[in-house]
């Protein structure tokens, strides 16, 4: 099997898996984006021990996880309201844990381990808020907006890709990432807006404007996220996260922009009334 081969069975079984977990039953959600934070955190505290820290990987995923648990808890009226405020308490564990460790570099190792948190966890958390968009009043499953965002990122990745592999001439940024080019944003862009004006057909509850800005949002903080995750690879000198999916890399490469694009559509869908 050459490798377009295990690139496109991976990246298809990958998007099932994402769209499935968005779009049938809330368990299935919880499960397997559950799964999807832990790895995808794992991923990025190896990355930073290549880079010589030592973050407390069990610590960290378990605060990780919890948080994610807890705010589907709250979305579903099982736990209180203010339930998240248990981790302002439990994360300065973090920092004492390194206090009385033997190693040295006590502030790297924090940071790292509290950075794998907001960096991965938190967004992933906010995807709880997003398919329940009627918290707290009502307790109603609807991915929608998560699902639309999906389909904006991979139209975007596709289709900046293409245009930067066919016309490509202008890097953004050679020592960064030498193989995108404001051509491929420029067609990813346009690709993004196309596919925000079909998702409001799609999901006709949300208008056209909102799915337009919604896109805009995503090209923009999509491409810082993936541009923050190059950053580190290169100053490492790792090609990949991980090598869970065969033709492309970790789950970290490919939900580095998605981690960026969810907190920022969150805070627009709660400044434009849809949450």
């Amino acid at each position: 099997m050459n490798n377009f081969t295990k690139r496109l069975l991976s990246g298809c079984v990958y998007a099932l898996l994402m769209l499935a977990g968005a779009a049938f039953h809330p368990v299935l959600f919880v499960v397997i984006y559950g799964v999807l934070l832990f790895f995808t955190q794992f991923e990025f505290y190896n990355l930073v021990e290549k880079a010589g820290s030592s973050p407390r990987k069990i610590t960290g995923l378990s605060v990780g996880m919890l948080l994610f648990l807890v705010c589907f808890g709250m979305v579903n009226n099982l736990l209180p309201a203010k339930s998240f405020l248990l981790f302002i308490p439990a994360l300065t564990f973090i920092f004492l844990y390194e206090v009385f460790s033997d190693k040295n570099a006590i502030l790297q190792n924090s940071a790292v381990t509290f950075t794998g948190f907001i960096y991965v966890a938190i967004p992933f958390s906010l995807l709880n808020f997003i398919v329940y968009p009627g918290y707290p009043a009502i307790a109603e499953y609807s991915p929608s907006i998560l699902i639309g965002v999906l389909f904006i990122i991979w139209v975007y990745d596709t289709t900046a890709y293409l245009s930067g592999t066919a016309f490509g001439k202008h890097k953004i940024n050679k020592k960064i990432s030498p193989n995108k080019s404001w051509e491929g944003v420029i067609g990813g862009t346009t690709a993004a807006l196309i596919m925000g004006t079909l998702n409001s057909v799609i999901f006709a509850e949300y208008e056209i404007m909102n799915w337009l800005i919604i896109s805009i949002l995503t090209v923009i903080f999509g491409t810082l996220g993936d541009l923050f995750e190059s950053v580190i690879k290169r100053r490492i000198n790792v090609k990949d996260s991980g090598t869970i999916l065969p033709g492309h890399g970790g789950l970290l490469d490919r939900l580095d922009s998605l981690l960026f694009v969810i907190p920022v559509v969150y805070v627009w869908l709660i400044f434009s009334g849809n949450l």
